[in-house]
């Protein structure tokens, strides 16, 4: 990676807010469960298991972050999903079938998308009360 992107992720990261950072999470996990589904198909072994694993790393730094007592019910049905993410992931691994990932990739499109429309929705209700 060249230092200008580097420094330009970086940045980023830093200057992003919590939203934000959570939204680059989903994409991220979502860019590496792509790639692992297309490894798999490639018969890729050594690339599936170094996608499968950054995409684990990021669902654990998700579920680390869920707060029970703020989140209640919520914050309990996301960390059912992202054991079920991890789940998955395992067996696609372990078995090298595309099948798990693909459910997880159905899943984390899925949280995306409500992620990023209710942070549309904070924004807009920020700008109202603005």
């Amino acid at each position: 990676m060249s230092y200008g992107l580097g420094a330009y992720k970086k940045t980023s990261v830093q200057t992003a807010s919590k939203e934000q950072i959570l939204l680059m999470l989903y994409q991220a996990a979502i860019k590496n469960c792509k790639k692992a589904i297309q490894a798999i198909d490639e018969q890729k072994v050594a690339q599936k298991g170094e996608y499968i694993g950054k995409l684990q790393d990021i669902v654990i730094e998700l579920n680390n972050s869920l707060d029970f007592e703020v989140g209640g019910d919520v914050a309990r049905e996301l960390s059912s999903l992202y054991d079920f993410v991890l789940y998955s992931s395992t067996q696609a691994n372990i078995h090298k079938d595309k099948a798990p990932l693909e459910g997880c990739l159905n899943v984390l499109n899925t949280l995306y998308d409500g992620w990023s429309q209710a942070v549309k929705s904070l924004k807009t209700e920020k700008a109202g009360n603005a």
